[in-house]
């Protein structure tokens, strides 16, 4: 018999759902809107219509199939709990029982599990990418935050209260920018993607610099991958961009390799997708910042997982995790 999982990334704006097979693969995906109704209930109908609809077309192709359950990732996500507490970018005050809700839905499923999205990152690095062979590793996801999963002796580290593993919220320079979460000096506030492009207006007006590639472009349209297409044209100021990104980045590494000593570190997001600009003033600054017993040992490692599938597989991983849990 065939076995699947669902997996469901919850963001700002949609909400990704997809069925996986054991191997990685996305069957079947689709979405809906992530909504600013703010009505949970509504929202929750609406994803289990969605998953029931995908979970038919499934069976119709592979009659012999059985899907296991249901794996989420979200913001403020709480694997002990199964609720989404006080998300800063969805319309769901307070504490959500998100997987109280779904077991409602689905009384069927016996594997039913919740998590921020970058810990269903780091599982889905472990179960399906580049992480196989390994039981201690860090991922950082680069994009509108920057997030982490830290996985030792093969589990996620949760925390006593299900939140650890919030790297993005070092503090990288004491009272340097002012983070997204109200806090100032964030690695977040430097090494993520808006934090590149605050870098790159900060450049430009200190050089005067109104003859880069990047001087016509407005703070909201300024992107990453804007940054990087400037900077392999010789973009002066966008691969300084590149340059101080990774020094803050490799700094924040060695603070995470000194905590934990991990086999690598994987990279995973937009900014990642630059190479060579964005990791070897990563892990050069890297190396400068930690003690010797760890230098030349850490691995700095892009993501294996498909960028379009990556949130939807890694949530995905969630309960193939639960199912070993229990074997």
């Amino acid at each position: 018999m065939k076995k699947f999982s669902v997996g469901i990334d919850i963001g700002g704006t949609n909400t990704a759902i997809g069925i996986v097979d054991e191997d990685g693969n996305v069957l079947v995906k689709g979405g809906i809107d992530t909504p600013s109704h703010g009505d949970i209930d509504k929202y929750v109908k609406e994803m289990a219509a969605t998953v029931k609809e995908m979970t038919k077309s499934v069976k119709l192709t592979n009659p012999d199939s059985e899907i296991l359950g249901i794996g989420i990732g979200a913001p403020n996500g709480n694997y002990y709990s199964g609720t989404i507490e006080y998300a800063p970018n969805l319309s769901f005050i307070g504490v959500v029982h998100l997987i109280d809700l779904l077991k409602a839905q689905f009384p069927e499923y016996k594997y039913l599990a919740l998590t921020n999205d970058a810990n269903a990152a780091a599982l889905g690095e472990m179960i399906y990418g580049g992480a196989k062979d390994m039981k201690n590793f860090v991922m950082y996801t680069l994009g509108t935050g920057v997030g982490s999963g830290i996985i030792v002796n093969g589990d996620l580290v949760y925390g006593h209260d299900g939140f650890a593993g919030e790297c993005g919220h070092t503090t990288l320079i004491p009272g340097g920018r002012l983070c997204g979460c109200g806090a100032l000096g964030h690695l977040e506030a430097y090494c993520s993607a808006p934090g590149m492009k605050r870098t790159a207006f900060e450049l430009m007006a200190k050089y005067n610099a109104a003859d880069s590639l990047l001087a016509d472009k407005s703070f909201k349209e300024l992107d990453s991958k804007m940054i990087y297409d400037a900077a392999e044209k010789g973009d002066k100021v966008a691969q300084e961009v590149f340059e101080l990104t990774g020094k803050y980045l490799g700094q924040g590494l060695a603070d995470t390799v000194h905590h934990l000593a991990p086999e690598a570190i994987f990279l995973f997001g937009g900014p990642t997708a630059a190479g060579d600009y964005i990791f070897k003033p990563t892990i050069a600054s890297m190396e400068q910042h930690l003690l010797p017993i760890f230098k030349n040992k850490i691995k700095i490692l892009p993501s294996k997982l498909k960028a379009g599938d990556a949130a939807i597989v890694g949530a995905s991983a969630l309960v193939w995790k639960e199912m070993e849990k229990e074997a």
